[in-house]
This record gives C-alpha cells, sequence and structure tokens, in this order.
C-alpha cells in the first residue's frame, strides 16, 4: 500500500452528480484494496454531493485522499462546491481567509442548509465518520469526512438512534454473558436465532424464526436526525444500544453489533450479535472513559442554535456518555426555587415527572456531591430515580442555584470524586446559557400557557355533561402534549371508570381501549400501566380536597419538562373545577326535576263514558313544569278537573303552582264544593303573605248522567273562559269569569251548572293559548279561539287538543313565551259501565 494515494475528478452540479460521484469512489477503493469500507463511503460521498447539488448548484469537484503513513491510517473524502457564501454553520465563527473547522464523528455534525436533502447526509456522517470537516475560502467551500482504518470492518461506535453519542463500557460478571446471533434478510425477517439468543430474551428459535425484526425491537430514535430501523438497517455496520423484546413483555436494554452482507436486495442479510446492556463491553474495544471529550462537545453545543428541550436532552446524553452512568439528568429550579424537577434526561430515565424530593438537590448547594448509596440515606430519592449511586453538580448564576446536573446509576459505588470535578466542570459551562435560554423559553411558555388553557377554559365553559367533558379533555392533549389520552372519572360513591379514551391516530382507539383497565382494582396513583413505547403518566383530577378521577397520558418522550408538567396541572384543576361544577348542576337539576314532576299529576283518571285530551308546554327550555297547571281525578262518584295559571315564574310560581293543584285535590277528596274549595284555597294564597303571586284558577265536577253525558259544575276564578262545542258545531262560553284568587280576603265565589250531552266537547285553556301573539294582533281577537274549535266537530278529544296546538304553534314565527296548557273533554254517546 503506498504511504500516499490521492484520486480526484469533477462534474457539473446536476441530478446525475451523486450516481457518478458513487461509482467513483467504488471504483477507486476497489483499485486501492479498500473494499471493506466502500459501503459507508459511496453512501457518505453520495449524501455529500446531493446536498452541494442542493444547495450550492455549482461544478463539483470529488477528491479521494488515503493517508496510510498517519495513525491510524485514514481516509478522507472531499466535496469542493463553488459557492462558498452559502455556508454551513460549524462551531466558531470563520474568517474571510481559508479557516478550516472540524471535530470527532462522535460530536455533532456542522448544522445543515434548509432543505429536503440535509437530515440524513448529515446523520448519516455523524454515524458513519470518525471526523468530518469544512473549509472555506473566497472561491469555494470544502465538506470533507474522514474514515480512520483499522484491522476488520468494525472499527465505528455509534449509539443507535442518538447520532454523536457513544455509550459507556460498564464491566459485568462474565458468568452471566450470553451473546445471541440473528440473521434476518433484506426485509428485516428473522431466518435465524441462536440458543443464547433464547437464554437473553426468553424467545425459541421456533418463536422468533419468520418474525419480523421491527417485532422483536422497541426502536426509538431521538434527536432531529434520529433514524429509522429499516434506514438502518441499511448501514453497512453501526454497534448501539437498543432495546429489545423479552417474551414476558419487559423492554430489555442490550448492546448490538451489526453487519449487513454486500449483494443486491434478494441476498442481502443482516447479522445481529446481542448482548446485555451491562455486557456491552465484550462488543466494543477498549477505551478511555471520554470524560475527557464532555468539556469540548459541551462547548461545542452551546456555539449551537437549537430549541430549548433540545439543548437540555442534549447536555443529559452528553453527560451519561461521558460518565458511564445508567441515566443523567438536567434538574431545573420549580417556582419558588426551593424544590428541583426534571428537566430532560438520558438513558435509563423512565419518565421521571415532576418535583423531586429535596435532598441534595437544595437551593444552597455550592459544591459538587457523590453518594455511593442513597437508600442509606434518602430511600424516597432512591425511589424516584430508581437508583443507589449518585454524582451531581450545582448550577450556579449569580450566587443562585439554578439547576442541577445529575447522573445515577443502579449500583451503588458507581462513581469517583473525579467525576463530580468533570460534572461541575460541564454544570459551569451551561448554567449561565441554559438560565438565558429558559427564562426566554418561560417567557415563550407562559404565553403559550395562557392562550392554551384560555382555550381550554372557553372549551369547557358552561359544559355540564361529564362524559362530553371527559372527551374534550382528551382532545385537548392529543396530540399537542402527548400521543394518547384517558380520563377516568371518579363518582360520588367513590368507583372509578375509564370514560373517555383518544389517540393520535384514531384507529388505535379500540386498542387502547382494551388495554386500559376499565375499573381499576386499586388508586389511581398505584395502577400498572401497560408497558409501550410510550412513558405512562397519571395527573389526578383534584379540586375542593374532592378526587373526580385522573387524566392519564401516553407520550413518546421519557422526561416530560417541568413547563408542560405545570401545564397539565393547571389543566387537570381546571377540569376537576367543571366536573364539579357538572357533578353539582347534575344533582340539582335531578332534583328539581323530581320536584317539577311532583307538580303534575302522575297520570290522568280515564273517565267512562267520558274521552279526555292534555297539551302541556311549558315556555322554559328544558323544564317539565312551569306556571300552569292541570288535574284530572276521581271523586266517589263523580269526577274533578282544575287548570290554573300561577302569576310569575321559577321557583315562587312553582311553590304556589304545587300548594294549589295539591290543595284542589285534598279539599275535593274531602267532599269540598267548587266554590268552597276557592274560598279556601283564596284565604291559603293570602295567608302566605306574598304580595302580587295571585291565581288564575278554572275548576268542575262531572256527574254522569244515566242518558249519556255528564252534569258539569263549574266556576272560572279570572280565568279565560271555558269554550262548549255543541253537536250542531255551535259554541258557547259556559262560566263567567271571576275575582282572582289570592287578591282579595272577603272574595266571594259561586258555581255554574250546565250538561254535556253526547258528542260535545269543553275546552279548557289558559292565557297562553288566547294571548298567543303576532304582531299586536293575538289569536282569541274576534272569537278566534271559538271559530277555531267550531272547525273541530266530529274529531275525537285528542284530535281537537292537536289541532288547537298547532293552530297555537304556527301563529307567529317567534315561538311562544308563555306556558301553554288546554284540557278537552268529549262526551261519548253513551255512558257505559258507570252509575251514577
Amino acid at each position: 500500500m503506498d504511504t500516499t494515494r490521492v484520486s480526484s475528478t469533477a462534474f457539473d452540479g446536476t441530478p446525475h452528480a451523486p450516481a457518478h460521484a458513487r461509482r467513483f469512489i467504488r471504483q477507486v477503493l476497489t483499485e486501492w484494496r479498500l473494499s471493506h469500507l466502500a459501503e459507508d463511503a459511496v453512501l457518505l460521498a453520495g449524501e455529500l454531493v446531493a446536498n452541494a447539488v442542493l444547495h450550492a448548484g455549482t461544478g463539483i469537484e470529488l477528491t479521494c485522499r488515503l493517508d496510510a503513513a498517519a495513525s491510524p491510517a485514514r481516509l478522507e473524502i472531499e466535496v469542493d462546491d463553488h459557492r462558498p457564501a452559502r455556508t454551513v454553520p460549524a462551531p466558531g465563527s470563520p474568517s474571510t481567509d481559508a479557516v478550516r473547522t472540524s471535530g470527532p464523528a462522535t460530536g455533532p455534525f456542522p448544522g445543515p442548509p434548509s432543505g429536503p436533502a440535509a437530515g440524513r447526509g448529515l446523520a448519516l456522517a455523524a454515524m458513519l465518520a470518525d471526523a468530518w470537516g469544512v473549509t472555506y475560502t473566497r472561491t469555494a467551500k470544502r465538506v470533507w469526512v474522514r474514515l480512520e482504518l483499522t484491522d476488520g470492518p468494525d472499527h465505528q461506535e455509534v449509539m443507535v438512534g442518538t447520532p454523536g453519542l457513544a455509550p459507556a463500557t460498564v464491566a459485568a460478571p462474565i458468568e452471566a454473558l450470553h451473546v445471541g446471533v440473528l440473521l434476518a434478510d433484506g426485509d428485516g425477517t428473522v431466518l435465524s436465532w441462536n440458543s443464547e439468543a433464547e437464554h437473553l430474551l426468553g424467545w425459541t428459535s421456533e418463536q422468533a424464526v419468520g418474525r419480523p425484526l421491527a417485532d422483536l425491537v422497541a426502536w426509538r430514535g431521538h434527536g432531529p436526525y434520529a433514524m429509522s430501523l429499516g434506514a438502518t438497517l441499511s448501514l453497512g455496520r453501526w454497534r448501539g444500544e437498543a432495546r429489545m423484546r423479552h417474551r414476558d413483555g419487559r423492554l430489555m436494554p442490550v448492546y448490538v453489533s451489526h453487519v449487513r452482507s454486500r449483494g443486491g436486495p434478494e441476498d442481502r442479510r443482516s447479522v445481529w450479535m446481542m448482548v446485555a446492556g451491562d455486557h456491552r463491553y465484550v462488543l466494543t474495544p477498549p477505551s478511555a472513559p471520554p470524560r475527557r471529550e464532555a468539556g469540548r462537545r459541551i462547548k461545542d453545543l452551546l456555539d449551537r442554535d437549537m430549541p430549548f428541550a433540545e439543548l437540555l436532552d442534549t447536555i443529559a446524553r452528553i453527560v451519561q456518555t461521558s460518565s458511564g452512568g445508567d441515566a443523567a439528568y438536567v434538574l431545573l429550579a420549580a417556582d419558588g426555587g426551593d424544590r428541583f424537577g426534571v428537566a430532560a434526561g438520558a438513558g435509563a430515565t423512565a419518565g421521571l415527572v415532576g418535583v423531586l424530593a429535596a435532598g441534595v438537590f437544595g437551593p444552597d448547594g455550592r459544591t459538587p456531591s457523590m453518594i455511593d448509596d442513597l437508600l442509606a440515606g434518602d430511600v424516597e430519592l432512591a425511589q424516584q430515580l430508581r437508583a443507589r449511586s449518585l454524582a451531581c453538580a450545582p448550577m450556579n448564576v449569580g450566587g443562585e442555584v439554578t439547576g442541577y446536573i445529575v447522573v445515577t446509576a443502579a449500583q451503588q459505588g458507581r462513581f469517583d470524586q473525579e467525576l463530580t470535578v468533570s460534572l461541575q466542570h460541564i454544570a459551569d459551562q451551561v448554567a449561565v446559557p441554559v438560565q438565558r435560554e429558559r427564562l426566554a423559553e418561560r417567557e415563550r411558555a407562559h404565553r403559550g400557557r395562557l392562550s392554551f388553557l384560555a382555550e381550554a377554559g372557553e372549551l369547557l365553559a358552561g359544559v355540564h355533561d361529564e362524559e362530553l367533558i371527559a372527551a374534550l379533555t382528551a382532545q385537548l392533549v392529543v396530540p399537542k402534549i402527548a400521543t394518547w389520552a384517558a380520563v377516568y372519572l371518579t363518582d360520588l360513591a367513590g368507583m372509578t371508570r375509564l370514560a373517555h379514551v383518544w389517540h393520535s391516530e384514531e384507529r388505535y382507539n379500540a386498542n387502547l381501549r382494551r388495554s386500559l383497565p376499565a375499573i381499576p382494582r386499586t388508586a389511581l396513583n398505584e395502577v400498572s400501566w401497560p408497558v409501550g413505547a410510550e412513558t405512562v403518566l397519571s395527573f389526578p383530577l383534584l379540586t375542593q380536597g374532592r378526587s373526580h378521577g385522573a387524566l392519564v397520558i401516553g407520550r413518546a418522550e421519557p422526561t416530560l419538562p417541568l413547563e408542560l408538567a405545570d401545564l397539565l396541572a393547571d389543566l387537570c384543576r381546571l377540569v376537576a373545577l367543571n366536573l364539579h361544577t357538572a357533578m353539582l348542576y347534575t344533582r340539582q337539576a335531578t332534583t328539581s326535576r323530581v320536584l317539577q314532576r311532583s307538580l303534575l299529576p302522575m297520570r290522568v283518571a280515564p273517565m267512562p263514558g267520558l274521552e279526555s285530551a292534555v297539551v302541556y308546554e311549558p315556555a322554559e327550555e328544558g323544564a317539565d313544569v312551569g306556571g300552569d297547571f292541570y288535574d284530572l281525578f276521581t271523586v266517589s262518584d263523580h269526577w274533578c278537573f282544575a287548570l290554573g295559571d300561577v302569576c310569575g315564574s321559577g321557583p315562587e310560581a312553582a311553590a304556589v303552582t304545587g300548594l294549589a293543584r295539591h290543595a284542589v285535590r285534598l279539599l275535593a277528596k274531602e267532599h269540598y264544593t267548587v266554590a268552597d274549595i276557592f274560598d279556601r284555597l283564596n284565604q291559603a294564597l293570602l295567608e302566605e303573605g306574598d304580595d302580587g303571586r295571585f291565581l288564575s284558577l278554572l275548576c268542575g265536577e262531572l256527574t254522569p248522567l244515566p242518558q249519556g253525558g255528564a252534569l258539569c259544575t263549574i266556576a272560572s276564578a279570572g280565568h279565560p273562559p271555558p269554550l262548549l262545542l255543541r253537536a250542531d258545531g255551535v259554541v258557547d262560553t259556559v262560566a263567567a269569569p271571576q275575582l282572582l284568587l289570592g287578591v282579595e280576603a272577603g272574595a266571594r265565589f259561586y258555581v255554574e251548572t250546565f250538561e254535556l250531552a253526547p258528542e260535545e266537547v269543553l275546552l279548557c285553556v289558559t292565557d297562553g293559548v288566547t294571548e298567543r301573539r303576532d304582531g299586536d294582533r293575538l289569536l282569541d281577537d274576534d272569537d278566534g279561539l271559538s271559530a277555531l274549535l267550531s272547525t273541530c266537530r266530529g274529531l275525537s278529544a285528542h284530535a281537537v287538543a292537536e289541532r288547537v296546538r298547532q293552530a297555537v304553534e304556527t301563529f307567529a314565527q317567534e315561538p311562544s313565551h308563555d306556558d301553554v296548557a288546554l284540557l278537552v273533554i268529549k262526551a261519548a254517546t253513551e255512558l257505559r259501565g258507570v252509575r251514577p
């Protein structure tokens, strides 16, 4: 092999350029006997040239350079374009002279130009290359990548789905080691599965072979350039962490070494070697702990412009990989500053949410801390973090602790003092930038929070149906905050049930409902939620010391930012308040409905030989009873009927309605005459002492006659006079109006008597019929009601009642604002089955 080799070519910036570049690189590496690098090198060259074509649009020069004298030997691929004004963002500020910025492949790749093709190229470069660089001159821009040569193809180590981060190496007992091996075809279907894989994951060969690899891997990428499982399998090789599904349902962290065979799509095979996560040192080459790299990576990170949440997540990932811990967190001060909550996490974060116990995380912390065994000192914190070892360093801004950088491990005694020094260096680096970004993010989040809560309040306002509130709550959360949401409601008896579920993809709603407990057997904060790709979190719906249920959400992200946790807490309080209001409204409406129904007769007494029909329509929407009332009942050998109208409306009018109807029935049952009933009821209303609360009442008795029909004794106290439709079609008024009840103490009332002959019809109405208004015209103007009744000759009582009701409804376009009540009684041709 020659010491240095260089091969170059040039082509126009056309869509065909990437294909030309791939052919050129493959030919050169074949000549240089570096075919084991061809897959990755060809892929990288094609992506870099495609980016140059898309964003520069000039002629392109491609150079392949082999430096065998370097240690280790290295291959560089350079892509030059002639549009330096279209810069590639990189750490630092390049000058107008030639400036070369570079960094390891385990660090962030220079930010991509905007465009649809930029993300994948940068992700692949960050995963496959050992270093990258960009060179600017006055006339050109050069982007380059470096591949270091080793003895075999497995020289590159990355964390799967997390570009730029390498997993830490933690020794574990070799006695428990199982190295599983599987073979998959080009479509990702498992072709073979060894016995060690069965020991590791519980699946037998018969169960695993033939299944898609995607069923066995809980794949979750991170960051803006995260790749799918299929895209990762298309790479020539990679090593990194993943989570595999154990046969018992657990998600098991494993370390995977992947190699893809060469050949066409039909012949391509993928070989996976898998070990448990704590045995990953078996598949990774030994290297020094990367702690010394963390500070530089953080510095490079802070020079980039990225969203606040992504900044915190990246800090956590860098800390976790550089420390060798199982998990790393960025804690920020909660409101008040004396408690600290998880703002971002990496590793085995287990979806921690909310504010942590104080313990070592206090507002007075000024120096880094290390705890070998949390269980010996702070059991609550150990349970919350699911850890035994802990190291942390405070972030200080202006003498105030604004947060902590934290690393944890499940084993005790995992960390040393050297790590705390490194953590403090990182904390000092990020404290001011994080606080500055947090204040800006808090202002933006506060505005968004107010807008979200205002929208939620407006949507829930006036809703008195608990089921509808549950449905609206779930749809408020999905997909803005969570992938799916479920609302549990707790009734007055303490019974909790699943009320509503909602998934961002509606086709999963039915499966989601089946997977959640319909009626939890334990308290909601103790329920074991189903294990899946999402992190499941539960928030209680509490108000005035009472639980109305819980909001349960599933999120793809492992941790919940403090701002979102606070927002969800505010939303849950708002929802709980609306549920409490709905409960009170339902209780009051039920009570009111029962009381209202007691003001009307449960049933109308049948009258042999007489046919009756009633129309009763309260004006108030949703009301069962208004100010009008009616009754029709049997007393000994005759029947009594009453139709009344109370002055006013509301509860006071309803109280008088109840008093009047029950008093009439009681007095009639005691054989009081109609006149005596009026006297007693008039006295009772005056004794109530409610000025202006008077009553119009039409009351009568019907005594059957041997020849058919009935003798009617009737009196009207300020009520619209009843009308009698004779058999020949003539309409007569049969009772003169007298003084209203409840007006004068000395009033005396009298009765009138007439015979209701067979086929004759008696019509009794309230003023909601006679005073139905259309502009200045009333329905009963010019004896309009009498004229209407005269057209009802030969109709049944029900037909007469319906015709009058329709006439009232259609008299004007505006709906009636008064109660409508009418009673129709028709005498049959012959009285049967009743003796006088």
